[in-house]
């Protein structure tokens, strides 16, 4: 088991605060590297890890520790330097503290969790143990079986930061799962939710009533033949097991909050002038009234926006695909994911985008055909799906029941319009004709959906329109 202390400091930290802070053990404690150099350790004398250090983030963008932390940081820009203690070490947690507690007060700033890091004293640890290999290899991983790699967090947000990306990074290339445990009152970033997409990755929740739950689906765990794993209801047979649902994941309050969603893929020709972004920044200026804050290649969010910049991250990466994160200005919840990779038709975007709404705050419905019409006409959509859902303003992913989103509107690119046959594109079985967007000689279809939250038929539409183009 780990734990995450983090310092915020005004001032980055510089080699003599490091060193103040990761000598918090004692003088018998060594230093060590790794990730060439991007992680410091600190070490028992067999050189097993007692508390990973990643080297200090330069954050540029607001809002991001009240986001994931609830915390309240310097003014921007601000570092943010972070901390895992091997807490299955007695003392290892006191060592991380203290480090955070020393950082912050070298390098004038605070510590999170505040009661973590209430000390600036050296920490007795002769005589202490640490996990064995290969579990202290990778500090990100708590549980190493041969199906899954567990990462238990508790932290009010868990976000896709750079450790975590390591540890799935780390798991696909072993073939393994990732299942994150996590205390009741802690949310997921929708970062980490589309990641854990894939059997038998999940979010395991502790429960006082049931033991373990699954945040997403509600079905009751418990720990079977190295992974969390449904259990079978008392009524379960062979071909229905029956699994039980938590109760407190049924425990739902209707806020009135809601979220619209938008998915999208763009394709563009690889080109050495593409600049990448653009489609993400003008759904967004469209939908909000003005561009993104900030990305980053992890949480927290930590570069201002700049298309220049992204772009070429994505082309130093390159052929290699790369993940980008995009977050909003604090007063407009918004995030989105973005993945750029290349294929045989060219530079493909993958985006998925959401913001939030509260009770009295209207959705901008009416800018869609308009964002629509600017993606297909100014970079090269492929295809669009714009859904609304019942769901938290602040985009957090709750371990409670969420209705599914339901489509309000599909759109096609003029491209692949282009490529079907006859009117089959313009004439389909929806009561609504779609509207034409761009040229009239090569237009975009945008399909207008109910979008009614409370009416799942609404996917029976969009079943039926799908088959309708696809010739079925």
């Amino acid at each position: 088991m780990t734990k995450d202390v983090i310092a915020l400091t005004q001032r980055m930290p510089d080699p003599s605060a490091m060193v103040a802070g990761l000598l918090s053990g004692g003088p018998d404690k060594l230093v060590d590297t790794a990730s060439q150099g991007a992680v410091v350790r600190l070490c028992d004398e067999a050189g097993r890890p007692l508390v990973s250090v990643e080297s200090p983030l330069l954050v540029q963008v607001a809002g991001e520790a009240e986001r994931l932390l609830g915390a309240t940081p310097p003014p921007v820009p601000y570092w943010w330097t972070e901390a895992r203690a091997t807490t299955g070490v007695e003392h290892a947690e006191h060592l991380a503290g203290t480090f955070a507690a020393r950082l912050a007060a070298l390098a004038d700033g605070s510590a999170w969790p505040p009661e973590a890091a209430q000390s600036l004293a050296v920490v007795k640890t002769d005589g202490v143990s640490v996990a064995p290999e290969p579990a202290a290899a990778q500090p990100t991983v708590d549980v190493l079986t041969d199906k899954v790699a567990v990462v238990i967090q508790d932290r009010p947000v868990v976000a896709m930061t750079a450790w975590l990306q390591d540890a799935f990074r780390t798991a696909a290339d072993a073939e393994l799962g990732i299942q994150i445990v996590t205390p009741a009152g802690t949310t997921l970033s929708p970062a980490v939710l589309h990641s854990l997409s894939s059997w038998p990755c999940r979010w395991v929740v502790r429960d006082e009533r049931d033991g373990y739950y699954d945040g997403q689906s509600g079905a009751v765990l418990s720990w079977q033949d190295g992974m969390f794993a449904p259990v079978a209801g008392a009524d379960a047979t062979a071909d229905d097991p029956r699994t039980p649902v938590a109760a407190s994941f049924k425990e739902v309050t209707d806020t009135g909050e809601r979220q619209l969603a938008v998915t999208f893929r763009t394709v563009h020709p690889a080109d050495e002038r593409l600049v990448l972004g653009g489609a993400l920044e003008s759904t967004w200026r469209a939908l909000t009234g003005e561009p993104p804050a900030g990305w980053g290649t992890a949480e927290p969010a930590n570069l201002p926006w700049s298309l220049r910049r992204l772009t070429d991250i994505a082309y130093e990466r390159a052929p290699e695909p790369t993940w980008f994160v995009v977050v909003g200005s604090p007063d407009r919840p918004g995030l989105a994911t973005v993945r750029i990779s290349r294929t045989k038709a060219g530079v493909e975007e993958y985006v998925t985008l959401a913001f939030g709404y509260g009770s009295d705050e209207e959705m901008p419905v009416d800018s869609l055909p308009g964002a629509a019409e600017e993606l297909a006409t100014r970079h090269r959509l492929l295809s669009m799906l714009v859904q609304v859902r019942k769901a938290r303003r602040d985009l957090a992913v709750p371990p409670r029941f969420e209705g599914p989103g339901v489509p309000l509107a599909f759109v096609l690119g003029a491209e692949e319009v282009h490529r079907m046959p006859g009117d089959r594109a313009r004439n389909t079985p929806l009561p609504q004709p779609p509207v034409p967007l761009g040229p009239k000689n090569r237009p975009a279809m945008y399909y207008p959906l109910p979008g009614d939250p409370l009416d799942l038929s609404g996917w029976q539409d969009f079943e039926r329109l799908m088959r309708h183009l696809k010739g079925a």
